[in-house]
């Protein structure tokens, strides 16, 4: 993967930000460089709290779906719920059938198994709930594309409201002009769609449904119990459906990480205290890292409402049961996901690794993990790629994910009819096609892309080119005050460069970390800690050959010098309180520079 590090040079008054902030004018510069300028905006950034956010009667369709809704609780109808097989689909559902329950409606729900029914609201599931007197359909975090399931429902004299945030399906037509199509139910409510006057297009399904229960309440003149509400849920989901943490966004994100670790969920709290959570602070990558894959893995390699259950059970030791068994369902998925990895850059190296775009058929992968897979092959080798694996009836079925620069599902919508089923955004997808299509596909997105070798490849933004003798814990704490971090606000990255390696302490049970200690040219010295220590040292040994890298393990004087873009960090070992940096990659060092 080719990377370019390029250093922020965007201008501002960084000492009038700090004395106003009270703030480190490095961290008043981290700030401008996410393009937050002016005293309002840096305060609103900064403090900001209200879980308010915009109007949502702004929202198409909103107050049309909360009075069709209110009508059916009054009337005793019956209601379910059917929502996506993810974390943000989980949510959404839980959010949805909790707050109907409370609010007296006869509610049920249903997910669809990834496996069988794949993604979204189908025609099996509309059967279903025919079959069992269902009168009204709500689904959440899907539907805007499910036009033959809700013609279906809408056949059957069904009552169907969508609450979703994907995009709207569209053709184009002869002029190239986009002209979007919108299923025929009820009410639909969706951000993405052109007529929707909701001024923030980035929320989660499970915004919407939040933001739908908090307006149906206020029409049925139900009090809203505690402000908290669902704010765990809400940031659980925005975070891993990686969503942009500003805005309306940031604000639900920072309160649940607040929140969490006192969350009167009882599943929730269980899921916690398995992955030992319980005793430190919550970060956004514990959300996206930790207890999003949980549920995920749910869905993934069992069924979703294992995931759903949890956070409806009620009893505590049942909850731990439970919560135990998720996670080691999902340190299953994460050997499975492995070894598909392998086997998929196996199958790159071999004939594709030259291509712009990369469309992979890895035969028996689990079709649930295609989506990891494609995301482990993009950040790699920088491309957009799509994972293929056997799915039922001499179809194919698969995830992608993109880059910066390649609109997917725009592009598949292209060739639409290559496709049984597809769906997504600009940065992922998901899809299913018949087997004899495959090579059809892959060399048609290969004609079509006009992809740079600017735009394969990856750019490092570098917040501030800092030695590390300028780290202190004032810093550091001051850059907490950014967080969340994650998709639109990142984590700040700080570089220096001509660092020599004094020696290298390989760590952990498979000597999967290590403990690097860097000096700079005035003979300054600081530990980092590396998570990543392989990739490490197979670029030591590729830029500077294997006796240099043996003498860097060894701890004996070395002729390596590289370039370090980092994270300042606080570690607290025995008591002791000592600064460290984080490596997030390397350069090697060249006179040039």
């Amino acid at each position: 993967m080719k990377e370019k590090w390029t250093v922020y040079a965007k201008r501002a008054d960084f000492y009038d930000i700090g004395d106003k902030f009270n703030i480190d004018p490095v961290v008043a510069r981290v700030i401008r460089n996410r393009d937050i300028v002016g005293y309002e905006n840096i305060d609103k950034y900064l403090n900001d709290t209200d879980l308010s956010g915009y109007d949502v009667t702004l929202m198409k369709d909103m107050d049309k779906g909360c009075l069709i809704m209110m009508d059916k609780i009054r009337q005793g109808k019956s209601i379910r719920i059917v929502s996506d097989y993810d974390v943000d689909g989980i949510m959404s559902n839980y959010i949805l059938y909790d707050a109907l329950k409370y609010a007296g409606a006869d509610i049920s729900y249903e997910i669809p198994d990834r496996m069988l029914d794949g993604y979204g609201i189908n025609e099996r599931i509309i059967e279903d709930a025919y079959t069992d007197g269902v009168d009204t359909i709500i689904t959440c975090d899907n539907g805007i594309a499910a036009f033959p399931a809700i013609e279906l429902a809408k056949e059957y004299g069904m009552t169907v409201i969508v609450t979703d945030h994907h995009e709207v399906p569209f053709d184009i037509d002869d002029n190239g002009e986009k002209r979007y199509r919108i299923v025929p139910a009820d009410a639909v409510i969706d951000i993405k769609q052109v007529t929707c006057g909701y001024p923030f297009k980035e929320i989660c399904g499970a915004t919407v449904a939040y933001k739908f229960i908090r307006r149906l309440y206020e029409l049925m003149g139900l009090g809203w119990e505690n402000e908290d509400k669902y704010i765990e849920m809400v940031g659980l989901a925005t975070v891993c459906d990686i969503m942009l943490l500003q805005d309306e966004n940031r604000i639900y994100v920072k309160r649940a990480l607040q929140i969490i670790k006192d969350t009167k969920n009882i599943g929730l709290k269980a899921l916690l205290t398995a992955n030992g959570l319980t005793d430190r602070k919550i970060t956004a990558y514990d959300f996206g890292f930790v207890l999003g894959p949980c549920f995920n893995a749910t869905g993934r390699l069992e069924s979703a409402k294992v995931g759903l259950s949890l956070l409806l059970c009620e009893d505590e030791e049942l909850a731990l049961r439970e919560a135990e068994s998720i996670r080691e369902i999902n340190t299953e998925r994460k050997s499975m996901t492995e070894d598909g990895t392998k086997k998929a850059i196996e199958i790159v190296e071999g004939s594709l690794k030259d291509d712009n775009i990369l469309v992979v058929y890895v035969p028996e992968l689990h079709e649930s993990l295609a989506g990891i897979v494609a995301g482990r092959l993009k950040e790699k080798y920088y491309r957009p790629t799509l994972v293929f694996t056997d799915g039922n009836d001499d179809l194919l079925k698969g995830s992608g994910r993109s880059i910066e620069g390649y609109n997917m599902f725009e592009e598949l919508s292209k060739c639409r009819e290559l496709f049984v089923k597809f769906g997504g955004h600009e940065m992922a997808a998901g899809f299913t096609i018949e087997k004899d299509n495959f090579e059809i596909l892959r060399k048609t997105l290969l004609n079509n892309q006009h992809l740079s070798e600017d735009d394969l490849t990856y750019k490092v933004h570098i917040d501030v080119a800092m030695p590390f003798s300028y780290i202190s814990e004032k810093l550091i704490n001051d850059l907490d005050k950014l967080e969340p971090f994650g998709n639109g606000n990142q984590k700040p990255l700080f570089a220096q460069s001509n660092l020599s390696v004094i020696n290298l302490r390989l760590m952990g049970k498979d000597s999967q970390f290590g403990r690097l200690t860097l000096q700079d040219e005035s003979g300054n010295r600081i530990e980092a800690m590396d998570f990543r220590i392989n990739y490490f040292i197979e670029s030591i040994k590729m830029w500077f050959g294997e006796q240099e890298c043996d003498k860097m393990l060894n701890g004996q004087p070395n002729s390596i010098r590289i370039n370090v873009a980092y994270h300042p960090s606080i570690n607290v070992y025995n008591g002791r309180t000592y600064l460290q940096i984080r490596p997030d990659r390397y350069q090697k060092y060249t006179q040039e520079e």
